[in-house]
């Protein structure tokens, strides 16, 4: 929206309408984008998940298969019971860090998503607010963030010009 007009002896800018709504379209396409990786990098987690647990059943399983053909003698079957434990914590330990690692990366995706949902959001009511100062309608009061949730309810009133 650089390329708007400033009004003489306002702050107001009057924007290109199809560029504006162009925008907002391409919004529309982005956003659900940006929710639809979320949901594949949390399904990309569950999998690792999936696949570090069934390493850590293998591994168990071939400790245990061990355990078995050395149970007479007690030492070595003591070892290969503390082994497989140490496997198991390991197995884990990693599975929490790739889980660990997943969340971040979901965290800062939906983070930056709602960074850009903010702007838009922003852009949108300071439109709607040129739109209401140029037909003489009285301006909202800004809602707080717990009305944001009725604000497309808020918006439909507004007629796009």
């Amino acid at each position: 929206m650089a390329n708007g007009k400033r009004l003489p002896l306002t702050n107001n800018v009057v924007i290109d309408q199809a560029t504006a709504l162009d925008l907002i379209d391409q919004l529309r396409v982005a956003v659900p984008e940006e929710v639809r990786q979320a949901k594949r990098v949390n399904q990309e987690s569950d999998r690792i998940m999936e696949k570090a647990q069934e390493e850590s059943d293998r591994i168990v399983a071939r400790a245990q298969e061990q355990a078995a053909f050395l149970i007479e003698e007690r030492e070595l079957t003591r070892a290969a019971e503390v082994r497989s434990q140490e496997i198991i914590e390991e197995g884990h330990r990693e599975a929490d860090q790739i889980r660990h690692g997943a969340d971040e990366y979901a965290a800062s995706v939906l983070v930056r998503l709602e960074g850009e949902c903010v702007k838009a959001l922003q852009s949108i009511r300071h439109g709607i607010e040129m739109l209401d100062e140029r037909r003489g309608v009285e301006p909202e009061p800004e809602p707080d963030d717990s009305e944001l949730e009725d604000e497309p309810d808020r918006m439909a009133g507004h007629a796009r010009v």
